[in-house]
């Protein structure tokens, strides 16, 4: 299966996307589900229960919240953030909730919102229940959701093979080997595949300028974080580090021949910092690993030379290529494969993307990438008090300047290398499934075990 550059990169809030963005969607279609069911006018009660990594990390991860404010009616990527704490205030202070803003119920989170942390349903560790209840506890609707990683969400009763449902491209991929044959019997390079199967989808003009909003959106999230300091919410006292550095950068005493990593890490830690603080940030390809592609943008935009929009819209396709590669036969969620799935994908998504604006061959990118996620293999997810935070946001910025690394590396070879891609991502799946559930997102082992939180 071939992913869109906009399955892959997606507008939303911090500080996660399988625990925040994901879940605000799952409630939103329960939402609608009520209303097309025609039940909504009859519903007295909303119950969520939460099981798995949603159920352990539920609350540092802003599930709850999400929840919420789904059922409220806001999507990530419409919601504004500076209104969120109002919106919660709400039906804290009422317990009460407006469905879509339509139909009011009786609502307390701490007790309609249930979680279930050791407690598994279904394929995926990241489970919700919805159960909409009429008079005399009536069960009026029930539906599972199950939300994946990166903010796809998947429902337990579509019975549809998603291959089936999804349109026609001319230059479908599932694997790098599979990628690598296109370019070699087209001539394109790999943005000019995926560039080519969007415009089969979309006008040209409008994937060119959504590419664009994203880099947008993307650059306002990198100077809000360097512009904005204080301490990050969740009891951790984590102080934000990335406008100091931003500062200091400013006004060098002298040169410094580290200054563009200086820059580069800087950038990582301001999108962390406000995906940590719930702020408005893309997910690339999840928000736990956001920070890595937005800071090796930056790095092309303001340290190569000749650097365009054309350039930016190039990279996030060839990024895109091989996120959907890594989706399809690994996993993007940390919950399934460990942080691996997270930051080993963006820092291989952005490795590749920086090899194809930097000249590389078709080989080359697939390279670049293949260093960038095997240099990752074996991460653990293990955030200290379930919060987006500790080793999270430090681990972005080490990880853009390895993707920098990877595809410098590549450039100087001739694309021919031992270890594929596919290699590579086959490795990363069946070291997630060996790895122990305490080191997928549950802030069960690893630093979150062995960290003092206060």
């Amino acid at each position: 299966m071939t992913y869109s550059v906009f399955e892959l990169f997606k507008i939303g809030i911090g500080p996660s996307s399988s625990h925040t963005v994901g879940p605000m969607i799952a409630a939103r279609r329960f939402a609608d589900l009520l209303v097309t069911s025609g039940v909504l006018g009859d519903t007295g009660r909303v119950a969520i229960e939460l099981f798995g990594s949603l159920g352990a990390t539920g609350e540092g991860h802003g599930t709850v919240t999400a929840l919420q404010l789904g059922l409220l009616g806001e999507l990530p990527e419409q919601v504004d953030p500076q209104r969120v704490p109002a919106m919660l205030a709400g039906v804290r202070d009422s317990s009460t909730l407006s469905i879509l803003g339509r139909h009011t119920i009786g609502f307390l989170p701490d007790g309609d919102i249930v979680l279930h942390p050791r407690k598994r349903i279904g394929a995926h560790s990241n489970a919700m229940r919805f159960t909409a209840f009429g008079a005399g506890g009536t069960v009026l609707a029930e539906r599972v959701y199950f939300s994946i990683g990166g903010g796809f969400v998947t429902d337990d009763r579509d019975a549809t093979p998603e291959d089936d449902s999804r349109p026609t491209i001319p230059y479908p991929f599932g694997s790098a080997d599979e990628l690598l044959r296109l370019a070699a019997r087209t001539g394109l390079t790999i943005s000019g595949i995926a560039r080519a199967n969007e415009d089969s989808l979309r006008r040209p003009a409008d994937v060119h300028a959504e590419l664009l909003r994203i880099w947008s959106v993307m650059r306002q999230c990198v100077a809000q974080g360097c512009a904005t300091h204080g301490v990050l919410p969740g009891g951790l006292h984590v102080r934000r580090r990335a406008a100091d550095q931003a500062a200091y950068l400013a006004s060098p005493s002298e040169a410094d021949p580290w200054s563009a990593m200086d820059h580069v890490t800087t950038y990582a830690l301001a999108v962390n910092e406000q995906n940590a603080a719930g702020g408005r940030v893309v997910t690339a390809p999840t928000n736990g690993a956001a920070g890595i592609i937005p800071a090796v943008l930056h790095y092309y935009s303001e340290f190569v030379a000749g650097a365009d929009d054309d350039g930016v819209v190039r990279f996030l396709l060839t990024a895109a290529a091989i996120g959907s590669i890594i989706k399809e036969n690994a996993s993007i969620s940390g919950a399934e494969v460990g942080c691996q799935g997270e930051v080993g994908s963006a820092c291989a998504m952005a490795a590749a993307g920086l090899a194809e604006v930097l000249g590389g061959t078709p080989e080359q990118v697939e390279n670049a990438a293949e260093i960038g996620i095997e240099h990752n293999l074996g991460l653990t997810c293990d955030p200290v008090g379930g919060l987006v935070q500790i080793p999270c946001i430090e681990r972005n910025a080490v990880a853009a300047v390895k993707a920098i690394t990877a595809a410098r590396m590549a450039l100087r070879g001739d694309g021919h290398h031992r270890v594929s891609l596919d290699d590579a991502v086959k490795t990363m799946r069946e070291t997630g499934i060996d790895m122990l559930d305490k080191y997928k997102e549950t802030a069960q082992g690893g630093l979150a075990l062995n960290v003092v939180e206060c």
